[in-house]
């Protein structure tokens, strides 16, 4: 019998081919992606508000200070998901905007709701100060942009991943196929019941690799129990295997050189493993 350290040289070595397939993007997780993925829009899509506020434009304010005061004019409010297109914009107006509006052409920047002093009628804002440019605010494309690589091909898909797809309106990719897996307890001691003799042994490892489908994202198929006596129906199910869908098998005990051990003897026979 050879060695683990040869086994897993074998198996690192071995090339199985699993073919690809196209998918929603919801159900990619911990799946391979086959191709690199770029995003083909800009996001944000448009230039958007990071506070609450108004949105003035920074040139109005050069001259201002505490000593020279300008009132602005309120146009609109502007919440997210509201059009923001205004037919005209004077010289010293503003609009109200809410988190994540888009900003009116020619606004520039943005003054938070806790700092806005307004005139009694609150029509107006007063504004007292020099205004920067660009406060509070997300430009478009300031998170993802046009033709960015979003994720790299051979890459297992995270949650992350996922939240990327959607924001992007990435609804489907191709992935790898999950691997179908055909696995195999062993052994005349080997019992499915609950209860069960000192001389028997409950079936437990089917169960621990039928879980690690949930992580690792493969089918699980149970081949059963194979008894001590069992060798040619094992030969029945390998041959059988071939002609199926199956790209692995695994199995559990049966691999020494004792009598009843004849997993190793039916995989030489078929050059799988030696």
């Amino acid at each position: 019998m050879i060695t683990y350290k040869e086994a897993k040289k074998i198996l690192i070595k071995s090339k199985i081919k699993i073919k690809d397939e196209i998918i929603n993007s919801s159900n990619s997780l911990n799946r391979i992606n086959v191709l690199d993925i770029y995003s083909a829009v800009n996001y944000p899509a448009g230039t958007n508000a990071a506070f609450d506020g108004f949105a003035i434009n920074s040139k109005d304010t050069i001259k201002l200070n505490k000593n020279n005061s300008q009132n602005f004019k309120i146009l609109k409010t502007i919440s997210a998901g509201d059009n923001p297109s205004l037919k005209k914009i004077n010289k010293f107006e503003a609009a109200e905007v809410m988190t994540g509006a888009l900003i009116p052409k020619n606004f520039d920047t943005i003054i938070p709701i806790e700092k806005i002093i307004f005139s009694k009628d609150k029509k107006f804002i007063l504004i007292n100060e020099k205004i920067k440019k660009n406060q509070h605010i997300r430009y478009a494309g300031s998170d993802y942009k046009k033709n960015d690589l979003i994720i790299k091909k051979g890459t297992i898909i995270q949650p992350s991943h996922i939240l990327a797809f959607k924001t992007l309106g990435i609804t489907s990719i191709k992935l790898k196929m999950k691997p179908n897996i055909l696995f195999f307890s062993t052994g005349n001691e080997i019992s499915n019941n609950r209860d069960i003799v000192n001389w028997k042994v409950r079936n437990s490892n089917s169960h621990y690799i039928k879980s690690l489908s949930n992580n690792f994202l493969f089918n699980f198929i149970d081949g059963g129990i194979l008894r001590d006596k069992d060798a040619r129906l094992f030969q029945k199910k390998i041959e059988k295997s071939f002609k199926s869908k199956i790209d692995i098998i695994i199995t559990s005990g049966a691999v020494s050189t004792g009598k009843n051990d004849f997993v190793t003897h039916i995989f030489k026979k078929f050059s799988l493993f030696n």
